[in-house]
């Protein structure tokens, strides 16, 4: 046993012999948990350290009565854990406001600003530091820090560790709402660097989480400009200047409206078990399309079919294919690389049989809103929360000549590539920070911090 871990292992035993952690929850099981969370090399200079230790005092909070309109509407911030959305709460995250009399008569606190808020019961292990000075429901509690022991944000970035999280979460207790006691909040072990190296750590990971807002900020831009042209497109076409109306609304003179089984014919995915087993072919499934159409190919499974089963439902460049079960009923997705692949049976196919229509198209039509209130009447219906082919074929869809569809596709699709770049990037930059999280919090890499001159 190196001299690192024996040293961590005496700790740990000396604080379970002197602390009682948790009455309702037995030493030996919580030991394990906060040891299976610890890094099994402690750092020179670092130190293991109870979160109570790093921190001057804990704050509970409460809701005033909101049969009391002279409680709310006032002008301190309040917030909730569902608030907590991102690592620092801000006057952007406040949706609600307490007034004085409400503070005093209920039993909610303002934590000031530059301290550690995290949830206790409901959203268990959601932390932020905040930026403002908020007050805080029964659901949240705050911890004043002692800021020349820990650095704010290297607290919260560790507290966002997934393992940190699962481990918060195992330690909630209840029947009803669940929740962590203060005891085990307090006793929460923390691997502690010097405070220029946390400075340091938080440095590199505020650096990546900077250059993650800026590419949110232009998915945003992006996705606004799209939404604006596919209203414009989708609804007055270009160039176009006599409208008439239609069961779904005012299209161009030129358009027609057809419904999709005039179109095409559909064909039900193919049950299959998945395999990890690299065979060759991928098996699309619902969990692989995203909210935005976008099909993650690493994620998607492989399976074992036959070639007479893999001619019939392989995927063709141009398919589009629609969720129908569950939460995701009605959503689509487009096959626009050539992928050995076939489609799993929570899926549907759309099979031109007129060359009428575009499919990149008609897939970009199923994002419009025109297309989900018919989905969602559908939806509301005896098909609740469920589609099929004999309603997909009712659908409508307006058409204008294939050459102006052609014009529209080439539109859109060059603002989808843009998209799919940007949040290429996006994830690109969340596995970075996993990764920078996982070897700077935990001191599997330093950062040395040079000492001034």
């Amino acid at each position: 046993m190196s001299e690192n871990i024996r040293k961590l292992d005496e700790f740990i035993r000396e604080e379970r012999a002197s602390e009682d952690i948790d009455n309702h929850v037995s030493k030996e099981r919580k030991y394990m948990s906060f040891k299976d969370i610890l890094p099994s090399k402690i750092p020179q200079g670092w130190k293991i350290v109870r979160l109570k230790h790093i921190a001057k005092r804990f704050i509970t909070g409460g809701t005033p009565s909101t049969k009391e309109p002279k409680f709310w509407n006032g002008d301190i911030p309040w917030i909730r854990s569902v608030h907590i959305t991102k690592p620092y709460i801000d006057s952007s995250c406040i949706e609600h406001y307490i007034t004085k009399e409400g503070l005093e008569k209920s039993a909610t606190n303002i934590v000031p600003k530059g301290n550690l808020i995290i949830a206790t019961r409901v959203g268990i292990g959601k932390s932020a530091i905040n930026l403002i000075d908020v007050a805080i429901n029964q659901d949240l509690t705050g911890v004043i820090l002692d800021k020349s022991k820990v650095h704010p944000m290297f607290l919260v970035w560790y507290l966002h560790l997934p393992k940190v999280i699962k481990l918060l979460e195992s330690l909630s207790r209840g029947t009803t709402i669940k929740g962590i006691t203060q005891s085990a909040l307090k006793n929460l072990l923390i691997p502690l660097p010097p405070i220029d190296e946390q400075r340091r750590i938080v440095e590199v990971l505020s650096t990546v989480d900077e250059a993650i807002r800026l590419v949110d900020e232009s998915i945003a831009r992006t996705e606004r400009l799209k939404k604006g042209l596919m209203q414009e497109l989708l609804t007055k076409g270009i160039g176009h200047i006599e409208f008439k109306q239609t069961e779904i609304g005012k299209i161009p003179k030129e358009w027609k409206i057809a419904k999709l089984g005039e179109l095409g014919d559909f064909q039900y995915g193919y049950t299959i078990s998945a395999s990890k087993e690299n065979t060759g072919i991928k098996l699309l499934r619902i969990t692989d399309i995203k909210e935005d159409g976008f099909i993650n190919w690493d994620e998607a499974p492989y399976c074992h079919v036959t070639e007479e089963i893999f001619k019939r439902y392989r995927l063709n460049v141009g398919d589009v294919l629609f969720s129908r079960i569950g939460a995701t009923t009605g959503k689509t997705c487009y096959i626009d690389i050539p992928i050995q692949s076939i489609f799993g049976s929570y899926l549907i196919r759309f099979i031109p049989k007129k060359p009428e229509i575009n499919t990149r198209f008609l897939y970009f039509y199923t994002q419009s809103k025109k297309y989900w209130n018919q989905v969602n009447r559908l939806k509301s219906g005896r098909l609740k929360m469920g589609l099929n082919i004999a309603q997909l074929k009712l659908l409508q869809i307006p058409l204008p000549p294939l050459h102006e569809q052609e014009k529209i596709v080439k539109i859109l699709w060059t603002i989808d590539k843009r998209l799919k770049t940007e949040k290429d990037r996006k994830r690109k930059l969340i596995r970075i920070k996993r990764a920078l999280m996982d070897l700077l919090l935990t001191g599997k890499v330093r950062l040395m911090v040079r000492e001034n001159v």
